[in-house]
């Protein structure tokens, strides 16, 4: 009597498959890899990244050239014979006015403006944004509010005036006027960020450490800072790229002893004496870029997370 049952009940799960599939398959339809969407998506994705990396693959190819090579004018063709005296001659040699050094000065003067820049400054926006997310104040919305307006005034603005008062404290001209110009500007950006982030940070986490005693300090160090590692990615990112990059407060703000990498090769690049040679250009071009692009590279996909986590909340 079982095996009769059993059979019965396979009988009516074979019937109930066999009715499905002269109901024909279920779900939505498959769409094919060559579609219009797919083609005009990819087709522009392909355009794209051609336009930001023909650029690179003429620098790189043209800093490997030797002069008469470059001279035949195809700018697009590899080169013939890799030479790598170009990057030498733009690390050591190349004349940035005065000193025939090379970028090498130019490199470890943008090292000690970055890094203590980047510090200081991520360091005391991390604590604004903390405040003003956490710990509002009287006047707290007005601070915030001069802090938004300071990140939209033009830098030219302001660069007279930061001119007399380093002068007047006595360090124009000096890597340490000119860190502390940087952290000044990267103040309100970098603020508006920390404080969007700790925002959109579950509050009764804040609370509970309340209640159980913590302090202004110790709710920062022990629980908010764990938590916002992607958010402080997002502000180095920015900081070294815009302090690496920058070439406006460098040329005003220090001596040609001290200018950073960014001043010394519009130097090497515009310079009117001699054969222009372009393989050095290049190669110079290719050296001052190489430490934002590492930071990218390496850092890319938190910084990703940061923005997607709360950087453009509010």
């Amino acid at each position: 009597m079982a095996d009769i049952e059993t059979l019965n009940t396979t009988a009516a799960g074979l019937d109930a498959v066999s009715q499905r599939l002269g109901d024909g398959p279920s779900g939505p339809k498959p769409r094919p890899r060559l579609s219009a969407r797919n083609i005009m998506l990819y087709g522009t994705l392909t355009v794209a990244a051609l336009y930001y990396l023909l650029p690179l693959y003429v620098m790189v190819v043209t800093s490997l050239k030797g002069m008469p090579e470059i001279r035949l004018g195809n700018i697009f063709s590899p080169p013939m014979e890799i030479t790598f005296e170009p990057w030498v001659k733009a690390w050591a040699e190349a004349c940035t006015g005065l000193n025939c050094d090379g970028l090498s000065r130019g490199f470890w003067n943008s090292v000690r403006i970055t890094v203590p820049s980047v510090i200081i400054s991520i360091a005391i926006a991390s604590v604004n944004g903390y405040a003003l997310a956490n710990w509002r104040f009287k006047g707290s919305e007005l601070f915030f509010s001069i802090l938004i307006i300071g990140a939209f005034i033009p830098y030219q603005v302001m660069i007279y005036p930061i001119v007399i008062i380093l002068r007047e404290i006595g360090i124009y001209g000096t890597l340490t006027g000119l860190v502390i110009v940087h952290s000044i500007f990267g103040m309100p950006i970098l603020t508006l960020l920390f404080r969007n982030y700790f925002v959109s940070l579950p509050e009764e986490l804040f609370k509970a450490a309340r209640v159980d005693g913590a302090g202004f300090w110790q709710i920062f160090l022990k629980i908010m800072l764990p938590m916002s590692m992607p958010i402080f990615v997002v502000a180095m990112i920015l900081q070294v790229t815009g302090i690496w990059n920058d070439f406006l407060f460098g040329v005003v703000f220090t001596r040609p002893d001290t200018y950073p990498m960014t001043v010394q090769l519009n130097n090497i690049v515009n310079s009117v004496q001699g054969v222009k040679e372009y393989n050095v250009n290049m190669a110079a071009t290719i050296l001052t870029g190489l430490v934002p692009l590492i930071v990218y590279f390496v850092s890319g996909r938190l910084f990703v997370r940061g923005i997607a986590a709360g950087a453009v909340k509010g």
